[in-house]
Formats: structure tokens, C-alpha cells, sequence
């Protein structure tokens, strides 16, 4: 690796709007899906939000909190995509080719994050909830397309060099 490479992409960096446009867009991304592959089985958005905020509470206290629980879950899950985000953005800053070779490397980390949820998290949080073919495989796709595929765009776009319009 150049060391020039490396200078430049630091010193052209902007952290604060590639992790908060990251976050926005994955998370958008992530809880459109959760919505939309719910739906068919009857289950709302404040259902799934609460959902997500019974890994906190447990599922009881999250099902009796009606609107505040939902909210609690909408901001457990930025929360989460904040932290995806934010990961990504600091190995990019020592890994190189997470910048150069953005559709590569979002791809693997969609599939990082979806092992880590899927495999460590939701087990962790739902006992009761057991793996099957057809779930993981759109999970691994959402993944990868919706929340580690738009992070490592979005980083690599604000690792570039901003470029003023001509005159």
C-alpha cells in the first residue's frame, strides 16, 4: 500500500456526513425490508419496531408499550445502523480497499453483519426463534444489498476528494 494512498484519502475524508448519510440510507433501507417481508404475514410496523426493542425489554414489556416501545425500536435499529456505519467507516480508514473496491467489500460486509446478527444477536435476544433456508437467504440479500452495499458507496463517495464546480 502507497502511503501517499493513505495520506490522501485521510486528509480528504469526511466522517461526520459519510457516517450520518450511511446510517440514514441503510437504516431507511433495512426497515423498509422488515416492513415490506412482514406485511404479508400480517404483522405492522409497530409490531416489528416493538419487535426490535423486545431484545431490550422482552417481548411482554414490548407488546404492552404500544407507541413508546415502537419508538424505542426505531431508535434501537439507527442506533444499530449507526454502529455499522461507524465500523465501516473507521476500517476504511486503515483498510484501503474497502474504499477502492466498494461493491466488493460492501457485499462481504452485508455478509459479515448479517452472520453477526443472524448468528450471535438474534440468538442471544430470541432463544425461541430457530434459523430456516428461506429466511437467511433473504436476510444474507438484505444485507448485503441494503445495509453493506449503500455503506460502502456512501463511505467511499465522502472519501474522495471534493470536487468544485467549474467556472
Amino acid at each position: 500500500m502507497d502511503t501517499s494512498d493513505s495520506a490522501s484519502t485521510t486528509e480528504t475524508a469526511r466522517p461526520f456526513p459519510a457516517i450520518a448519510w450511511a446510517t440514514l440510507i441503510a437504516g431507511v433501507l433495512d426497515i423498509s425490508s422488515a416492513f415490506l417481508l412482514s406485511y404479508p404475514k400480517g404483522v405492522g410496523p409497530s409490531n416489528v419496531l416493538q419487535g426490535v426493542a423486545a431484545g431490550l425489554v422482552g417481548r411482554e414489556a414490548a407488546i404492552n408499550g404500544g407507541v413508546a416501545t415502537a419508538g424505542l425500536g426505531l431508535a434501537i435499529h439507527f442506533f444499530i445502523a449507526f454502529v455499522i456505519s461507524s465500523i465501516f467507516y473507521v476500517a476504511s480508514r486503515k483498510l484501503i480497499f474497502l474504499t477502492q473496491h466498494p461493491v466488493v467489500s460492501g457485499l462481504l460486509y452485508g455478509t459479515i453483519v448479517y452472520g453477526f446478527m443472524y448468528w450471535i444477536v438474534m440468538p442471544l435476544a430470541y432463544p425461541v426463534v430457530h434459523p430456516s433456508v428461506s429466511r437467511d437467504v433473504t436476510a444474507v440479500c438484505v444485507h448485503m444489498l441494503l445495509i453493506g452495499l449503500p455503506i460502502a458507496l456512501i463511505v467511499r463517495r465522502f472519501s474522495q476528494p471534493s470536487r468544485s464546480p467549474a467556472i
